[in-house]
């Protein structure tokens, strides 16, 4: 039997609010037609689409699908409808880590050798805070499993992290010095959940997290190949055949996404976040609490949150998510008790975007003029290069190696088993960057006496992973 904890009436009367999701008045009905323009290119019937929710002052004021949720099956987008949230996941890893430490099973300031003895001595301190800011400095994993020769394609889990992750020596910077967006953090937190309860993360977040809030219609899913009802699919749109394909979100990682839900449930998380029980309010304002860097500068990231102090004079919280076809994006503006949700099944629907403009149009704000893209850019200089450069270069830490070719006095190709070639011009003294999307973005070469013994490599969220040069 499920448990309601919540302790409160407010949530009596949130669960009230969502049994009547139609507007009621004519400025509702003015207001109903606002959010349908919003969404119009997503309410066709030869395309995916997406659900949006939207409540004021506790009451629902727009709960609607548009668009298709199986293309192949014709079948609609309903309010109903589940979606894979992706990265708006780790907001719910984050409150299990608080929730575990109000229950005195964890601190998070406790150092993550003490639930992972076997990762390396990175040489400084690295808490569970750190990791829910985004400033441990541990490479993220999909970077670090593509530059380990993995596709997009290929499933991973969070078994995979951990053993890549007992590789690792070195880290992207001193833990604390930056902020750099990494799901490894979040990854390993589930794994703490389990450690510390000795219950499987999808068990425990569901026992303790879902079930308490009356979050039926919310699950941790590790398994995609799973059918569950009425879960959307996720499509790519493909310009160049002007037909949408299957994005299958292969990845079976838990912690840092793949929390399937309603716009329903999120709007409940959301009032709950919002307007907490008595016995969680201390726990929950520390949601709010941001990170902050070493240098003493705070950053607009708390615990698995956005904070933007001033949206057009509003303070607003939220997070986007995107795996596959799905996209997601909930917001809140707690002073004016407003919450939105938009999930969509759609990679280009452009989600985030539109959360704002059901913002702009329920405060009757200005609306937010689209960006110009400046096409202004300078042509590099590329610098002549050197046969010297040609080899092989192994990776003790991803276990993989890439081939260099000397090609042209202005060009290498970058070669790898999985990833086919690639190709790189020198932009700097000893310097290569990629002239497309490749595996690995820049190489800096590293020299002894002169001669190149080795190579450092980064593709953003993995920095100057070492190679050493074969014979």
């Amino acid at each position: 039997m499920k448990r309601i904890l919540l302790g409160d009436c407010a949530y009596l009367m949130l669960a009230m609010a969502l049994l009547s999701c139609q507007p009621s008045g004519p400025a509702e009905d003015e207001l109903t037609q606002e959010i349908d323009q919003i969404f119009e290119d997503w309410n066709q019937p030869d395309r995916p689409g997406g659900s949006i929710g939207v409540m004021k002052d506790g009451e629902i004021i727009y709960a609607k699908g548009h668009g298709m949720a199986s293309l192949e099956h014709d079948i609609k987008n309903s309010a109903n409808t589940k979606y894979n949230i992706a990265s708006v996941s780790k907001q719910f890893t984050a409150y299990a880590m608080l929730l575990l430490e109000s229950q005195g099973k964890l601190s998070v300031d406790d150092e993550i050798h003490k639930f992972f003895p076997e990762l390396a001595d990175f040489g400084n301190d690295i808490t569970i805070r750190h990791m829910v800011h985004h400033t441990s400095g541990f490479r993220s994993l999909h970077a670090l499993l593509i530059m380990a020769g993995w596709r997009g394609s290929d499933r991973r889990t969070n078994e995979d992290l951990l053993r890549f992750m007992q590789n690792q020596k070195e880290l992207n910077f001193e833990p604390g010095a930056e902020y750099l967006y990494c799901n490894t953090g979040y990854i390993l937190m589930a794994e703490i959940v389990e450690k510390v309860t000795g219950q499987d993360f999808i068990t425990w977040m569901d026992e303790n997290v879902f079930e308490p809030l009356g979050m039926d219609d919310t699950y941790v899913e590790a398994d995609y190949t799973a059918i569950v009802p009425n879960n959307a699919h996720s499509y790519n749109y493909a310009r160049d055949e002007n037909a949408y394909r299957f994005s299958v979100p292969y990845w079976g990682y838990i912690g840092s996404g793949n929390i399937h839900t309603t716009i329903f449930d999120l709007l409940k998380w959301q009032q709950h976040i919002n307007n907490p029980p008595t016995n969680h309010a201390d726990m929950i304002a520390k949601m709010f609490n941001k990170g902050v860097l070493n240098s003493g500068d705070t950053l607009n990231y708390a615990y698995g949150i956005n904070i933007n102090e001033d949206y057009k004079g509003e303070r607003t919280w939220g997070h986007g998510g995107s795996i596959g076809g799905f996209r997601a994006s909930i917001v809140s503006i707690p002073e004016q008790n407003l919450n939105v949700v938009v999930l969509t099944n759609h990679s280009n629907a452009g989600a985030g975007g539109k959360a704002y403009a059901v913002i702009d149009a329920v405060l009757d704000k200005e609306p937010t003029a689209p960006r110009e893209r400046n096409s202004d850019r300078d042509e590099p200089i590329y610098l002549p290069i050197t046969s010297t450069i040609a080899g092989s270069y192994y990776s003790p830490e991803l276990e993989t190696t890439y081939r260099l070719e000397y090609s042209s006095k202005d060009s290498v190709e970058i070669y790898h088993s999985r990833h086919g070639s690639g190709w790189l011009k020198m932009t700097a003294p000893d310097t290569l960057n990629a002239t497309a999307p490749y595996a690995i973005r820049r190489i800096t070469f590293v020299r002894e006496d002169g001669t190149i013994t080795g190579l450092r490599a980064s593709n953003g969220r993995v920095r100057n992973m070492w190679f050493e040069k074969g014979e």
